[in-house]
């Protein structure tokens, strides 16, 4: 009888990135298996067109839908639920949908009381990536790996879709193309919005002449920040924010493009699991460097705050990261060969 596998994570875009190497992996070691994924509906869609993920249940968290997502649970009676981050709801959720064996990590008590069993991120000694520990909880189940690369698919009608929508705004196919994502939502370490236009001023400067396309993803952006952008009128600055009115969207444009800049947050980690170029902007801090949050092909660049800066210039509680000086535009400068 083929197993039944849900991998839960709710939280946030990167953080699912994460897990998607996760049924690649379950599908290569028990080639029957069935696989279903619980996210929030925005993130979802990370899941589209891919070939290992046999099905998908949504929670919007709300106290409305608890049950109804309990009922989805029962409906596909799952043998493993991997709850890869630790929440009291979901936790509640896969006992209460039945599932027979359920992992969690660590030892909370909304999981001891809930019969999880857990696998031990041992206070992150030695340090490993995020997407190695989410693997864990694959692994406890007879998963035996070491490939957590991440993962996106896209269909051939995305494919064209994007490449008509590039088209439209005079973007060539042939066009090296250049996302510069300058918003975090707060989530990861990152420049201020000046040195970021410090950045596209050397660019346009080292490249005069060149033909390529700079494209501006971040909705956070300011008028402030696109005015003084405008102000260069150049051209090859294409600012597409306005179009993305989706996550999928965004991981269509992504995969269209040759080379992601970007601070350690949710674009860049989709980056990473479509096999782009990236050069990724890390602090040197545990929690965010490039160790846990690296991009992980081997295209890319992981460039990192050194850790003399980093120890006296950013405090262990996340409140002040030197980040902002720490990384110079030219060190970023230097890796963008056109």
């Amino acid at each position: 009888m083929s197993r039944r596998y849900l991998i839960v994570r709710t939280d946030r875009v990167g953080d699912v990135v994460m897990t998607t190497a996760i049924p690649r992996e379950i599908k290569k070691a028990y080639p029957d298996a069935f696989v279903a994924t619980l996210t929030q509906p925005n993130t979802s869609v990370i899941f589209d067109n891919n070939p290992y993920v046999d099905a998908r249940i949504t929670d919007d968290l709300s106290k409305d839908s608890f049950w109804d997502v309990v009922k989805q649970i029962r409906k596909y009676k799952f043998d493993y639920g991997l709850l890869i981050l630790p929440t009291e709801r979901a936790a509640y959720q896969l006992f209460f949908g039945g599932i027979k064996k359920k992992i969690g990590v660590g030892r909370i008590f909304y999981e001891i009381i809930t019969l999880m069993e857990s696998v031990s991120r041992n206070n992150y000694k030695p340090l490993r990536h995020e997407a190695d520990y989410c693997m864990d909880l694959a692994r406890k189940t007879g998963v035996n790996t070491d490939n957590y690369q991440p993962e996106i698919f896209l269909s051939d009608v995305e494919k064209a879709e994007i490449s008509d929508y590039l088209n439209s705004k005079g973007i060539e196919n042939s066009t090296y193309k250049i996302i510069l994502h300058t918003g975090s939502r707060n989530s990861a370490p990152n420049w201020s919005e000046e040195k970021y236009f410090r950045l596209i001023q050397k660019l346009l400067k080292k490249y005069p002449d060149k033909k390529f396309a700079l494209l501006l993803t971040a909705f956070e952006m300011t008028n402030e920040f696109k005015n003084k952008v405008q102000s260069l009128k150049d051209r090859r600055i294409y600012d597409v924010s306005d179009d993305i009115d989706n996550l999928r969207k965004l991981i269509k444009i992504i995969s269209a493009t040759d080379l992601m800049i970007c601070s350690s947050t949710g674009p860049i980690h989709l980056a990473d699991a479509l096999d782009r170029k990236c050069i990724g902007i890390h602090c040197k801090r545990d929690m965010s460097c490039v160790k846990i949050w690296g991009v992980i092909n081997k295209k890319s660049i992981n460039l990192e705050v050194s850790k003399e800066y980093c120890d006296a210039n950013c405090s262990r509680d996340k409140e002040i990261c030197g980040i902002e000086n720490g990384l110079s535009t030219d060190e970023v400068l230097n890796h963008i060969i056109l």
